[in-house]
């Protein structure tokens, strides 16, 4: 892999190319975000969040420590697109440690709770509560952080 590909970031952070950095990105510590991704502009990253290629993350979003985003999974802000109106956009909140399946969507203004794991291919349409594992369109419960832990052999 060529060291052009490799965007170094403040605070031991990478991106790799090509993917697109909106301004006013607020990164912690030991972010990865993949090739294909997009961060919105005004964009906060916890410590230690993986986002995987072709995430798109929204203007606004706020993503805790720890969160991991699959490929693909989508963080929308606006909920009358394209309202083309920042003053009307509701960005999304991602607490730390959650987890966003790869292709699943979370719709605007909606919060997903500490330790929560919305799975691949989903649409959250509703705040998700913390330390549960919910799946489907509209994503609904499927079980318990624990028992995802569980089944996952950790």
């Amino acid at each position: 892999m060529a060291n052009n590909q490799r965007q170094t970031l403040p605070h031991e952070s990478v991106a790799w190319n090509p993917c697109h950095i909106g301004e006013g990105l607020v990164n912690g510590e030991r972010c990865s975000i993949g090739a294909l991704a997009h961060i919105g502009r005004n964009v906060t990253l916890g410590d230690g969040c993986r986002i995987q290629g072709g995430a798109y993350i929204a203007d606004g979003c706020v993503i805790g420590d720890g969160v991991f985003v699959g490929p693909n999974a989508t963080m929308l802000n606006d909920k009358y697109p394209p309202s083309r109106n920042a003053k009307h956009w509701t960005p999304v909140k991602i607490e730390s440690n959650a987890v966003i399946g790869g292709g699943a969507t979370v719709l605007p203004s909606v919060t997903v709770g500490e330790n929560a794991v919305l799975a691949a291919g989903s649409t959250l349409t509703k705040d998700l509560p913390a330390d549960e594992v919910w799946a489907g369109n509209p994503a609904t419960l499927l079980m318990t952080r624990a028992e995802y832990e569980q089944k996952g052999g950790r």
